[in-house]
């Protein structure tokens, strides 16, 4: 009962398609009348005449005006009068089969040719031919056995190719088995009909609507074992259990039956042997029977084929492919009823091509699904898992393998809606809802098409030079690719490239694409060259950043990891961009300059450095000495494993560079690897210091000299000092030390601790 709303609006819908055809069929056959009374009427000469002056009359008298209600019939009126007409004819069919059932019984009717003792006779012929036929039929399905059986372990265990593919091979060798084994048993059917049965010799009428029957309905049944293989697993196109695959077979296998030998077989004898009007009637309950049959066994399974279609869309991986199956779930039962309803109003309303109108309607329908989701699947299983790479094209190219698992996916979406649209448009073509030859061949479905093909072949290309070209960069930029370590400069050069490559592209391509949509892109590049000249102008320091950056990068002024000093800021380049380059001090402090305020780069890191060092001494040492002591630190540090990679050049000594206040100066350089001049600087420090302590060169520190003044007369005034532990020299060590590399003699007093007689002072107890 629930059904039976939804029902009775797929009948409307099915009537208003229909209406154009059934309308066409009735003015055919009223056309043929109204001819053959026209040629009547002119092979008579007085009716010629007649008809003659009636037509002049009618042309001298006034045009009369229809009714107002004939004029403008709306379109709900014409659907009523459509639907009563079909509902009278129906009516019409039942009483005429119920009167001729009468008629039959009790003799009533004078025309018939129905004659018990010959329809007895003809039915024993038919039914030994029938049994005859099945017989053979089964006697080579058991031959067939064996070969069905290899060829479904050889689909479900076989190696070498794809999955699909090899299912798709298998089914198609056994359908070609099976159209094999009904050919042999329609030959041998007619063999046994011809020269076993009646008369030798002769094919009699009963026996061939049998036969055609017969081959008819079993290869419709033998593409439908393509689908719902209940024996052999791997024989089965669709995806479901072994139990699923038998019950949709039998059932469906019991429709195609009943529908097929009643309308082939048993009417046509009944209207051969009984009565026509009889015959129509038993083929319209037939098809109420089949269509009530249907309905019952798709909402009995309403439920549970939901159930089952969901748990798979829960099992996809696409979000396309799940959603989908999810929508089928919700709706397949909405398909199947309005099927059978389009195939109950296609019979009644054209009854003479009905069958093989529904028949051909179906085949495409199930042949543009299967295909459908056989493409579907190949593309799933060949590009729709992950893609792997050999290891050699791994190392060469890092990037390649994530690049194209990002892409797959999305293209392999954009084929499947493709392939949705396209199965759409041809199961409404099989229906006649649409004209796919039609619509392709004008200049609208052409130019959808090539537009779209135009788009596509687009888009492959500009992917494909992506691709290409970014995995050249790459294989540029990996050290492990045989061309070694890329300096600093290839590296950001080649990555500022791979990005203005990926805005080029990505400009291009929507440029080409929507030119070839039709869409006009002239006004559009004008308007971005007024707003690239009008944003030139409002962000004139974004235009000197890019400029001063491309002739940084031009010149090779600076590349990321030197060590430069830009905008008076020191560090390492960390981030080198078209506009800006980032720097990280020796705090760690991330700066990021523009390149509009950069006047002067200082690069620490070109071709090699130096650490150059000034060395002072005291004024009473030996310069000669210091610079011996200088070179012998070098040569221990040249001679070291940690830093004489790093040296280029021997010790440079430019000589004594100032007498300064309080020592000599001496410079030296020393010629590195550019960045390692300050880990060289450092350890030259080092062992400066230790091999001046070593030879007694006193490195001078700032001293002070107290000066407290003198009078007039010569005399100094008093200064409070504090007496200290310990007596200090007037050089500032303390008394009776001897200076650094001298030693005081036995028995000798050393005259700096004798106190001075010029110093005058008193001392008091602080």
């Amino acid at each position: 009962m629930r059904a039976l709303p939804l029902m009775l609006g797929w009948l409307l819908i099915a009537l208003l398609a229909l209406a154009g055809p059934a309308q066409a069929q009735t003015a055919d056959a009223g056309s043929q009348t109204a001819n053959a009374t026209l040629a009547d009427l002119l092979e008579n000469e007085e009716t010629r005449r007649q008809l003659i002056e009636q037509l002049r009359g009618m042309a001298e008298a006034p045009a009369a005006e229809p009714p107002a209600e004939e004029a403008q019939a709306s379109l709900p009126r014409q659907l009523a009068e459509l639907t009563s007409r079909i509902a009278s004819d129906i009516g019409g069919q039942f009483g005429s089969a119920v009167e001729a059932v009468g008629d039959l019984f009790t003799g009533g009717l004078e025309d018939s040719t129905f004659d018990t003792a010959a329809f007895t006779s003809a039915t024993i012929n038919l039914g030994l031919v029938i049994l005859a036929t099945l017989v053979l039929f089964m006697a080579f399905r058991r031959l067939a056995k064996p070969l069905f059986t290899g060829i479904s372990q050889w689909s479900l265990n076989g190696e070498g190719l794809t999955p699909v593919l090899r299912l798709v091979i298998c089914v198609a060798l056994a359908a070609l088995v099976d159209v094999l084994v009904v050919a042999l048993a329609y030959v041998g059917g007619n063999l046994v009909a011809t020269f076993a049965i009646g008369e030798t010799g002769e094919l009699s009428t009963r026996a061939s609507l049998f036969l055609n029957a017969f081959l008819v309905i079993e290869l419709l049944k033998a593409a439908l074992r393509v689908l719902f293989s209940s024996r052999y697993e791997g024989l089965r196109l669709l995806p479901i259990t072994t139990a699923e695959a038998s019950y949709w077979n039998r059932w469906i296998a019991r429709l195609i039956g009943l529908v097929g030998y009643g309308l082939m077989v048993v009417v046509p004898l009944i209207n051969v042997y009984i009565a026509p009007a009889l015959g129509q009637g038993v083929g319209t309950l037939i098809m109420f029977g089949a269509f009530l049959y249907a309905v019952i066994v798709v909402m009995k399974n309403r439920l549970r084929l939901r159930d089952a279609i969901n748990d798979k869309a829960n099992r996809a991986t696409m979000a396309a492919t799940r959603v989908s199956l999810q929508l089928f779930a919700r709706t397949w039962h909405l398909f199947a009823l309005a099927y059978f309803v389009m195939v109950l109003v296609v019979t009644l309303t054209r009854p003479v091509d009905a069958l093989p109108f529904v028949l051909f309607a179906t085949l495409r329908t199930i042949a543009a699904v299967v295909v459908g989701m056989l493409l579907s699947s190949l593309l799933t299983q060949t590009i729709g898992r992950r893609i792997t790479l050999s290891d050699d094209l791994r190392r060469k190219l890092p990037l390649l393998e994530s690049r194209l698992n990002s892409y797959v996916p999305n293209a392999l979406r954009v084929i499947r809606t493709a392939i949705l649209v396209l199965v759409i448009m041809l199961v409404l073509s099989a229906w006649g809802a649409f004209d796919l030859a039609g619509w392709y061949a004008s200049e609208a479905g052409r130019g959808l098409v090539g537009k779209l093909v135009s788009v596509a072949m687009i888009l492959v290309i500009a992917i494909g030079a992506w691709l290409g070209l970014a995995s050249l960069i790459e294989h540029k930029l990996n050290p492990e690719t045989g061309t070694g370590e890329p300096d600093a400069r290839a590296k950001t050069l080649l990555t500022l490239f791979r990005n203005a490559l990926a805005i080029a592209l990505i400009t291009m391509t929507a440029m080409i694409v929507l030119a070839e949509i039709g869409i006009n892109i002239g006004p559009l590049i004008a308007g971005a060259g007024v707003l690239g000249l009008a944003i030139g102008f409002g962000a004139q320091k974004l235009v000197q950043d890019i400029i001063t950056g491309i002739f940084i990068q031009v010149e090779n002024a600076m590349n990321t990891g030197d060590v430069v000093t830009v905008g008076g800021i020191t560090g390492t380049a960390e981030r080198l961009s078209i506009r800006s380059v980032g720097i990280r001090d020796v705090n760690g402090t991330y700066h990021i300059v523009p390149f509009s305020s950069v006047d002067t780069v200082s690069n620490y890191m070109r071709e090699f450095g130096y650490h150059v060092g000034e060395y002072g001494i005291a004024y009473r040492e030996s310069i000669d000495d210091a610079i011996v002591a200088l070179r012998e630190a070098f040569d221990e540090l040249a001679a070291g494993d940690d830093h004489k990679m790093n040296i280029l050049a021997p010790l440079e000594v430019a000589g004594v560079t100032a007498l300064a206040d309080s020592s000599v100066n001496i410079r030296v350089r020393i010629k590195t690897t550019p960045g390692n001049q300050w880990a060289v600087g450092r350890a030259y420090n080092r062992l400066v210091k230790l091999h001046f302590d070593g030879k007694g060169i006193e490195i001078p520190f700032p001293h002070t000299t107290l000066y407290f003044g003198v009078g007039k007369e010569g005399e100094a005034p008093p200064a409070n000092l504090r007496v200290m532990q310990q007596n200090f020299d007037i050089d500032g060590r303390p008394g009776g030390q001897p200076r650094s590399g001298e030693s005081s003699r036995a028995g000798e007093e050393d005259p700096r601790s004798k106190p001075n007689p010029e110093f005058k002072g008193d001392f008091d107890e602080d």
